[in-house]
């Protein structure tokens, strides 16, 4: 059998190129040597956008579009929405006894988001609680693997501290068990393992923060390159992007660490001889921004052609894509079924059996 893979994304909007590199391209890679799941997390959006489901229902089919259209395939991989899945909300519940308060409020991640969103103490009981909830999107699935970006490592830490309870509590485990041993020596859930994409936080497009640290794309933060940005807004943005601040002059040298403007020339652009050539050349003050810019516009959009094509085709067919939702979220149910009905037997309040499917 082969392993269990799981990933997704919260649907706030349409996806952009940080998510392409931080995880979807492995999802792509993937399909073929992993049972793949992955989970449109609709219930996650409400911890912060609860008054606006209307907007969070049209994300959940933009991000399913962007999916499809960066090759993920729904005869191979299950796409789903999280909220038709009932057993994720069940085990939610189960596994947040496993977890103290204070634990789950020390997750960098939570942190992280709290300053990024400006929220302050004004957030939701559901805000905290939804890191509990990606715990459940994992195990849920029993899943081996999780590709995710570098923020994200956090919530797969906690989820690995969730595995070892349960199965030393209500499978008798030992606490001594190697992480890789869990399941043999017993263990219900796999331990899992993270899965980093080839760039592990690609920076925005925008300015650095009071303390110079660059920020990741966001959309929330308005400095996001998207999937489905026109060839004329990708060269809008690429020209409005934050370069060497020290720079006034194209003939001033120019720095390339650090510098967002080649931070994504090394992620996106392949042809390593005229990255070379045009690194040292910025260096000594020989080529200015504007020509560096061009050249990004032209990569990028070189990359996102063929993207944008196939979500054109299927944004004329929003059938087929609620057809691929479908056909992934009944899958999901019969998977995680089975996983709820094994915890709630280990932990001895399996009483009943059931049976859920969609209409």
């Amino acid at each position: 059998m082969k392993k269990i893979l799981l990933t997704g994304d919260t649907p706030t909007g349409k996806l952009h190129l940080g998510h392409l590199v931080g995880s979807i391209e492995n999802r792509v890679r993937l399909q073929d040597e992993y049972d793949c799941y992955f989970i449109i997390a609709n219930k996650h959006a409400f911890t912060t956008n609860a008054a606006n489901p209307a907007a969070i229902r049209d994300s959940v089919m933009q991000v399913a579009t962007d999916w499809l259209a960066a090759g993920i395939d729904p005869r191979k991989s299950a796409m789903f929405v999280q909220s038709e899945v009932p057993a994720i909300d069940e085990l939610t519940f189960f596994f947040s006894m496993l977890l103290p308060l204070n634990r789950v409020l020390r997750n960098p991640t939570l942190k992280s988001e709290l300053r990024d969103k400006n929220l302050g103490d004004n957030y939701a009981f559901g805000f905290p609680l939804y890191a509990v909830g990606q715990v459940a999107d994992i195990l849920s699935f029993r899943a081996d693997i999780v590709p995710v970006g570098e923020d994200q490592l956090a919530h797969l830490e906690m989820t690995r501290e969730v595995v070892r309870r349960f199965n030393q509590l209500y499978c008798g485990v030992d606490p001594e068990t190697p992480d890789d041993d869990q399941v043999a020596l017993g263990g219900l859930f796999p331990m899992v393992k993270p899965l980093l994409g080839r760039v592990k936080r690609l920076v925005g497009i925008g300015a650095p923060g009071p303390d110079g640290q660059l920020f990741k794309m966001s959309k929330s933060l308005d400095n996001a390159i998207y999937l489905s940005d026109p060839p004329d807004e990708v060269a809008r943005k690429v020209k409005s992007m934050y370069t060497d601040p020290n720079r006034i002059r194209a003939t001033d040298p120019g720095t390339v660490e650090n510098n967002p403007l080649w931070i994504f020339h090394d992620a996106f652009n392949s042809d390593v001889p005229w990255l070379e050539e045009h690194k040292d050349l910025y260096r000594r003050g020989q080529v200015g921004d504007k020509q560096i810019k061009e050249r990004l516009t032209d990569v990028l959009n070189e990359l996102l052609d063929p993207i944008r094509a196939r979500r054109a085709e299927f944004e004329r067919n929003p059938e087929y894509v609620l057809d691929a939702l479908r056909s992934g979220t009944a899958r999901a149910i019969e998977t995680t079924e089975v996983t709820v009905a094994l915890a709630k037997d280990k932990m001895q309040q399996h009483f009943f059996d059931r049976s859920l499917t969609l209409k």
